[in-house]
């Protein structure tokens, strides 16, 4: 960094690199434990490295317990905000104090620990955006059990394979989930996939859902509201060691054998609550408003466990941010609950932008409270933030920062962002601006060489990970060795692609195989994405090289219009012409497609490696079970044949 002298980042930064054991035994100072850890990194099986070996504690204890017995009791611990459920008035809300969903989660840990659910056991969860999905969660960590949520509404062959991979002791669901149009009933197919898997959990905890209840299988499936009504008394939490399992979370995009994230108990909780007042400046009292879904890491991260291990007031929202009832519901909620900071994806704020591109919603909502705007899950791409940032700024008369996080759910939290908590620095469009202290980023060439600042490369990061990142990959050490950190000794892979510029911003341009090679230069989609995405008739876009008989890849662009903008002809001719000028001819992109929508994953990516192989015209493209609409696919099949 060019600081002229150092702020609170930089001395974070620079101790979190020089003393890593001294920085992170620090840190674990803002959580309980049964057992303080005198060791911060175990290096003894390097490559891997394990946090806290010698520490003992709970999470649950972190996030629920000790907040009550330091008189937190009465606070707001949760607020849950469900549009879809909600009655011809608005949206049904429910708030539970630290002491409710203290005596919630304790008691189902007791109803599942009755039915032989102990420490070490998996348990599947399998739920929609309701309170119970988090009492699941926290009931698990209560009891030292290790949960794998898998996303509501996911197929029961999907569904099979990750009970096969944990062989769960139980399975927690719920008779449906609830989308802007529709029901998903998830207990057939909940029903189904235990009739594919091998691994055979002993029971399951079914919540009946009043708007698609479901018919129970005797002697195997429990009522979740009759097992709470005769489970009068809760259970105290077990201690477990600081590397014990947490969770397993499978990555999106699981093909064949699937991929566990393995997420440990103490370096996690220790990192989380390390991140809440650093990171987002947030601190007890405060409110975030998390838009995400527990099926996801950003959803276990900062909807669940970081907001509560900082004592901190969590929305749990079950909604979209359109069409329940319209593209104001985000702000609705952050002025209802008095939202502090707010985090979503990009893509949130595109679909939003397609509806409404004047931000007319925004500026009906009070946002007095709101401090900061996060957005993670994809790259912020310019224009987004750009657009985000003008329309915040007329909302609410002041300067709300618009910030980038980059990470993985292999990370589990920000490996770089803008720190607000400790130090505020300027943005720059199309970065997410600085390295989280902890996170020593390099960039390298092809041979493992570092490059000078502003030479994009392959963005790596220095082991050890700090704490909270993954401990492993579920049952495969070597999986994990092999797959993230052989491909240049002493260094974590992270798979994308980008550089950091002079001031040690990052700038992360997509993901490797987003790097195209058009005649032997090796050219980011990311930026020509981000000079196609300018054009204020272009919605969303994807950029994608396909097969070249002479220059071995071409660039292709695909685009979604704004709303009111009808078909340009003119349009495919601007867009080459911008591209040229942000990147220059070398770029050579030719063809533009309009399209209706883009293929994505329900965290919002989007399908470029599927779209790639099918206008490649690869035999057999495998279609990422996390897709959210597959006619949305079909639909391009035809336009990407071409």
């Amino acid at each position: 960094m060019t600081d002229s002298a150092p702020n609170p980042y930089t001395r974070a930064a620079t101790r979190a690199a020089e003393d890593p054991e001294g920085f992170w035994l620090e840190a674990a100072e803002l959580l309980e434990w049964t057992r303080k850890p005198t060791r911060a990194v175990d290096s003894s099986r390097a490559p891997i490295h394990r946090w806290f070996p010698d520490g003992e504690l709970n999470v649950c204890h972190n996030a629920l317990d000790r907040h009550v017995a330091a008189g937190r009791g009465d606070d707001t611990a949760l607020v849950y905000d469900s549009p879809v459920t909600g009655d011809a008035d608005g949206s049904h809300v429910e708030r539970f104090t630290y002491a409710d969903l203290l005596d919630r989660v304790s008691r189902f840990a007791r109803a599942l620990a009755d039915r032989g659910v102990g420490r070490g056991d998996r348990v599947v969860v399998y739920m929609p955006m309701i309170p119970e999905a988090v009492v699941a969660m926290l009931a698990c960590a209560r009891l030292g059990a290790v949960h794998s949520v898998v996303f509501g509404g996911f197929s029961a062959a999907e569904l099979a394979v990750r009970i096969d991979d944990t062989a769960p002791k139980a399975v927690v669901s719920a008779s449906c989930g609830i989308e802007r149009t529709r029901t998903v009933d998830y207990k057939p197919l909940l029903d189904e996939a235990l009739e594919i898997a091998t691994a055979r959990p002993e029971f399951t905890v079914l919540v009946q859902r009043p708007q698609s209840p479901a018919t129970l299988v005797e002697g195997r499936d429990l009522d979740y509201a009759e097992l709470m009504a005769e489970t009068t008394e809760g259970i105290d939490c077990t201690p477990v060691r600081a590397t014990d399992e947490l969770y397993v979370l499978y990555t999106s995009g699981t093909t064949g054998r699937p991929k566990g994230i393995v997420r440990d108990s103490g370096g996690y909780a220790t990192a989380l609550a390390w991140s809440m007042p650093n990171l987002f400046g947030l601190r007890p009292g405060d409110t975030m408003f998390t838009a995400s879904d527990v099926g996801w890491v950003v959803g276990h991260s900062y909807i669940v466990y970081a907001p509560l291990l900082a004592g901190v007031t969590t929305v749990l929202f079950e909604g979209k941010p359109v069409g329940t009832p319209d593209a104001g519901t985000f702000f609705r909620v952050i002025a209802d609950h008095d939202v502090n900071v707010f985090f979503a994806a990009p893509t949130a704020m595109r679909v939003i932008r397609k509806e409404d591109p004047e931000g007319t919603h925004m500026r009906r909502h009070d946002l007095a409270t709101l401090r900061a705007w996060f957005m993670a899950g994809e790259r912020l791409d310019p224009d987004t933030y750009a657009w985000t940032t003008e329309k915040l700024a007329t909302a609410t008369g002041r300067d709300v920062p618009v910030i980038d996080n980059w990470w993985q759910t292999e990370t589990g939290w920000p490996i770089a962002t803008n720190p607000v908590g400790l130090h505020r620095y300027p943005l720059k469009p199309g970065s997410p601006t600085v390295p989280v202290p902890g996170y020593r980023v390099k960039v390298v060439d092809a041979t493992g060489a570092e490059v000078p600042p502003g030479t994009a490369g392959l963005i790596v990061i220095e082991l050890p990970l700090p704490p909270g990142t993954m401990a492993t990959v579920w049952g495969d050490d070597e999986r994990y060795v092999s797959g993230y950190l052989s491909a240049f000794e002493g260094y974590y892979l992270t798979g994308d692609g980008g550089y950091v510029d002079s001031d040690g911003y990052v700038y992360v341009m997509g993901r490797t195989d987003d790097v195209i090679n058009v005649a032997g230069h090796r050219l980011s989609t990311g930026a020509m994405e981000a000079a196609i995405a300018g054009h204020p008739a272009v919605a969303e876009c994807a950029v994608i090289g396909v097969a070249d008989p002479t220059k071995g890849q071409s660039p292709r662009a695909f685009v979604v219009l704004a709303d009111g903008v009808a078909s340009q002809d003119d349009l495919a001719r601007e867009l080459v012409s911008r591209v040229r000028n942000d990147i220059g001819p070398v770029a050579a992109l030719k063809q533009v497609d309009v399209v209706a929508a883009l293929p994505k994953t329900r965290s919002g990516k989007i399908l470029r490696k599927t779209m790639r192989e099918i206008a490649d015209g690869k035999a057999e493209v495998v279609v990422p079970s996390t897709i959210e609409d597959r006619d949305v696919l079909e639909a391009l099949r035809g336009t990407l044949s071409r």
